[in-house]
């Protein structure tokens, strides 16, 4: 609330600002003051009521979604809500309540995953939030008393040794030198059930960041750096790279990875595993093994937390009944 300031004539000056745009007046008395300016605020947060939600995301779109790490993605989210069903688009945004909110939530999860729509609402929180702070268009988040979805079960899939042989047949694998990219994403694929590194940090994987028994990845999916250990298996498969890129180590793009990976995942009559299921693989490998203890495993896997450790290590009950004997 804005504060009244007593002038040299013993009259009382208060302004308000909102969203940029500033009303001033100055009256007899501290108290008289103080009421206009919250009728004021009132009108000028009640003109920020015809913003529409829309209008938001494009807001949004513009001026905040370009400064994130994924703002790519973030982007083509932002852009596909206006075409959903049920969602509140073309609604200002202050007259938008909760139960809207919530049946644009229940169309979605008929056809679409929970955690989708889980990433959806998290991003539309978003949008509000910084429309109620930042720009001061509304006093209130809607999404905030909407009930979230469940959160989506964890995966569970671990890639068989008889499906990664069929996977680096029908790539053309071999212990040659790498000459092309089904070659190129073979490597890469055996690197990252050796290592648990994902996609991105594989791709974005720089010669200048290799030094022999380390991956030096100075941004991953958290946010943080991090030193991926590399085994003798790893510190070899990346040593046939040399030459493909003399920037990258695979020389692949994210896109191009997963095209190529789901195309000879269909080649070789597979289904039911994704290449991120290399890092539950990786992952499950190495705690069998027992070659790392649980905080060395969150070390190199960069777990910021323990309990992340019983999302990736997927041992089964009759693997863990073999081992009590």
């Amino acid at each position: 609330m804005a504060t009244p300031v007593k002038t040299a004539q013993g009259t009382w000056r208060i302004q308000v600002e909102i969203a940029g745009k500033r009303k001033s007046k100055t009256l007899p008395t501290r108290r008289e003051a103080v009421a206009w300016s919250l009728t004021a605020e009132h009108d000028m947060r009640s003109a920020g009521t015809t913003k529409t939600l829309a209008q938001a995301l494009t807001k949004y779109s513009e001026e905040v979604s370009e400064h994130h790490r994924g703002w790519a993605k973030e982007q083509v989210r932002l852009k596909a809500f206006v075409k959903q069903p049920g969602f509140p688009g073309k609604m200002p945004m202050g007259a938008i309540k909760p139960t809207d909110i919530a049946a644009w939530r229940d169309l979605r999860l008929k056809v679409n995953a929970r955690g989708s729509v889980l990433r959806d609402l998290g991003l539309l929180s978003a949008v509000f939030e910084t429309a109620r702070r930042e720009w001061q268009w509304i006093d209130v988040n809607p999404v905030r008393d909407v009930r979230k979805p469940q959160e989506p079960d964890h995966r569970e899939v671990l890639i068989t040794g008889p499906q990664i042989r069929a996977m680096l047949r029908v790539m053309g694998y071999h212990k040659g030198k790498v000459l092309t990219v089904a070659h190129a994403v073979a490597v890469c694929f055996l690197v990252a059930l050796s290592t648990g590194m994902r996609a991105g940090e594989l791709c974005g994987l720089r010669w200048t960041d290799y030094s022999g028994d380390t991956a030096n990845l100075p941004m991953t999916k958290n946010g943080s750096a991090r030193q991926v250990p590399l085994s003798s298996v790893a510190r070899r498969l990346i040593e046939k790279m040399r030459g493909w890129d003399d920037v990258l180590v695979f020389g692949l793009k994210p896109q191009t990875l997963d095209a190529n990976f789901r195309k000879y995942r269909a080649r070789a009559g597979l289904a039911g595993f994704t290449f991120h299921d290399a890092r539950h693989s990786a992952a499950t490998r190495i705690g069998k093994s027992g070659k790392l203890q649980l905080l060395e495993m969150c070390r190199a896997f960069g777990w910021k937390n323990p309990k992340q450790a019983l999302v990736y290590f997927n041992m089964t009950a009759r693997e863990l009944a073999a081992k009590l004997g």
